[in-house]
């Protein structure tokens, strides 16, 4: 290949402004840069503050705003319902297994002292 690249012989001359391209490899680049385009990703608003159908759809967003703030709230309460019964259910289990606790202690103690009076009585 040739390090000089000349422009085609549909464009003998090319137009003063432009750059040129002075080897081969540069054939693929876009020197120029005027096929760029800027993309935005916010579209322009023409429509004026006082639009009606502007303020309807910014009153639209603002409620859809609103519902969803309520269903997170909604989620939140439930969830805090739901840890609140099982808070009553494992504190009623546990005062219940803290009686049977004290219940086996006394029928512990209640038999040892019966054990201790039968050894007593076979030493005899």
């Amino acid at each position: 290949m040739k390090d000089n690249f000349r422009p085609s012989p549909s464009q003998p001359n090319p137009p003063e402004n432009k750059r040129t391209y002075t080897t081969h490899k540069e054939h693929g680049e876009d020197m120029s840069h005027e096929n760029e385009t800027t993309i935005t990703s916010e579209p322009r608003e023409d429509r004026g503050a006082l639009d009606l159908t502007f303020l309807i759809e910014e009153h639209k967003k603002q409620i859809w705003d609103y519902k969803r703030k309520e269903s997170e709230w909604i989620k939140t309460d439930n969830i805090l319902q739901g840890s609140k019964k099982i808070i009553d259910e494992l504190s009623t289990k546990l005062v219940g297994l803290a009686r049977r606790i004290q219940e086996l202690e006394y029928d512990n103690a209640t038999y040892k002292k019966e054990i201790a009076k039968m050894l007593a009585e076979k030493i005899k």
